[in-house]
């Protein structure tokens, strides 16, 4: 045993020399920009987002004008793709490929800070008839930029999906589908040759859906698991405890496999939905709060993998905006951590994680009325903050600051957004029976300043009820549920001990 054990150390020992130099290298967390809305923000939009929320990394599925136009001046890394629409005439024509570099590119930096570019989207598992000539459009691609003195700064790779590593677990036993050995050894050799990188669209909750309990959810979501309940790599003796780092792993094992052990890993897809159909019950707002939260601590920590542990695993989250235009099941319109306009689905638990993702800076979100819901409701939610949530309302009456507008929506976001700062922006104080939402837009106008806008963290009052939830089983707003129960002593009990505002 201990002979065994020596030569799995040494084993390990030298399979990470090659990327040891990567180790001091930080990783970072981007989002990828889908544009299936029915009421697509404008690029001045979505750039003015991406600033509020400090996300530094772009990834898009094109390269749009406009948008890269939007992206200039702001030092934001852009990640530009050629669609797979284009990948066969750029794959057979060095000229053609010149030509898309000449005007998706060389137009738009330096003032644009394009990094990379994606020839092409999972090309061997959706459209495998383009294979042959994936290698061609990237080296296409490579010599325009070489041409323009631009290679040293854009690298060019192109996403896959992870579905094309089989027998994933034990990592150490994964290798590419053969079938692929074609294109694959040659593409290698042009990432080994070009110092680029493979990219990885990496889904745990379609290898959980897949697996058919067989995974345990705490296992994909990154949820701490007791040590007899972590995977081991019964070959290598690494412990596993997510589903992420096995299949990242096991992408580098499989690279290993044909003799490459030195080309770094992006992963350009990953996230969790929050919604799904009813035959997918773990596609919930819990579970990608909880997946993405996760997800983004992992990596910015530098946390690596069991096999590079320490080696920066850059991830952009799958996605900006949740898709409503997109086809397909309920869970593919809602991958998004906001909605068309700017809200966020979901807040996520970064706490201590650094300053990217403004939703997380409690300081930097408002609870507002949602657009579209019941007036009556709105109203009897509006009375109760003001009565049984002990809101001071007196900024609303006639002649006072945020009396104008003089609307239910106006008065019950005013009240709604008082209440969530007193109560220090606790989960479940900003829902008032589904009329609430929050929100990382300031809805303070002219001399009426809301509470957030003050600065102001919230002060727990003795004797203020929580606000009602969508959780509660009660018609009254003025219930004080078990669930709310449960929510007023957690809240309590951190505030007693740690006098932190979570």
């Amino acid at each position: 045993m201990a002979t065994w054990r020596s030569m799995a150390l040494l084993f390990l020992f030298l399979h990470l020399l090659p990327l040891a130099a990567m180790a001091d290298k930080d990783a970072f967390v981007g989002f990828n920009i889908g544009t299936a809305l029915s009421d697509m923000p404008s690029p001045t939009q979505v750039v003015a987002l991406l600033k509020a929320q400090k996300i530094f990394h772009v990834r898009l599925y094109d390269a749009d004008q406009a948008m890269l136009l939007a992206l200039s001046g702001t030092g934001i890394r852009v990640t530009v793709s050629v669609p797979n629409q284009q990948l066969l005439a750029i794959g057979q024509s060095n000229s053609t490929a010149a030509n898309w570099v000449a005007r998706n590119i060389l137009t738009h930096v330096p003032a644009t800070n394009i990094t990379a570019i994606s020839v092409g989207s999972e090309v061997l598992t959706a459209i495998p008839n383009a294979a042959p000539v994936l290698v061609s459009a990237l080296k296409y691609i490579h010599a325009a930029l070489v041409a323009a003195r631009l290679d040293s700064h854009i690298k060019v790779s192109t996403a896959h999906s992870s579905s094309i590593i089989l027998d994933s677990f034990p990592p150490s036993q994964a290798f590419f589908n053969r079938t692929w050995d074609p294109v694959m050894i040659p593409l290698l050799e042009f990432l080994q040759s070009t110092k680029s990188y493979l990219m990885l669209n990496v889904y745990p909750y379609y290898d959980y859906i897949q697996s058919r309990d067989a995974i345990p959810l705490d296992y994909a979501l990154f949820r701490p698991l007791p040590p007899n309940k972590e995977a081991v790599d019964s070959n290598t003796l690494l412990h596993y405890t997510n589903v992420f780092d096995a299949i990242v792993d096991a992408a580098y094992f499989s690279m290993s496999y044909l003799n490459f052990t030195n080309i770094p890993i992006v992963v350009t897809e990953s996230g969790w939905p929050s919604k799904g159909d009813s035959n997918e019950p773990d596609a919930t707002l819990d579970n990608a709060n909880t997946y993405n939260s996760n997800l983004i601590k992992h990596v910015i920590n530098n946390t690596g993998t069991p096999k590079h542990p320490g080696v920066a695993v850059s991830t952009f989250i799958y996605e900006l905006y949740n898709e409503d235009a997109r086809s397909g099941v309920v869970s593919e319109k809602n991958w998004g951590l906001f909605d068309g306009n700017g809200r966020p689905i979901y807040v996520l638990h970064l706490t201590g994680s650094g300053t990217m993702l403004a939703n997380d800076t409690t300081n930097q979100t408002y609870c507002v009325a949602r657009d579209g819901v019941d007036r009556k409701m709105l109203q009897a939610a509006l009375d109760w903050a003001c009565g049984p949530g002990k809101v001071d309302c007196s900024a609303m009456v006639q002649g006072a600051p945020c009396y104008e507008p003089d609307t239910v929506a106006a008065h019950a976001t005013y009240a709604f957004d008082a209440y969530y700062h007193r109560m220090a922006m606790a989960e479940g104080t900003c829902d008032f029976n589904g009329v609430a939402t929050v929100t990382t837009t300031d809805p303070s106008h002219g001399s009426c300043i809301f509470p957030g806008s003050n600065g102001s963290n919230g002060t727990f009052i003795n004797g203020t009820s929580l606000a009602p939830s969508s959780n509660s089983t009660s018609g009254s707003l003025s219930t004080f549920n078990e669930s709310n129960s449960v929510s007023f002593m957690r809240l309590f009990v951190v505030l007693l001990l740690s006098g932190v505002f979570l």
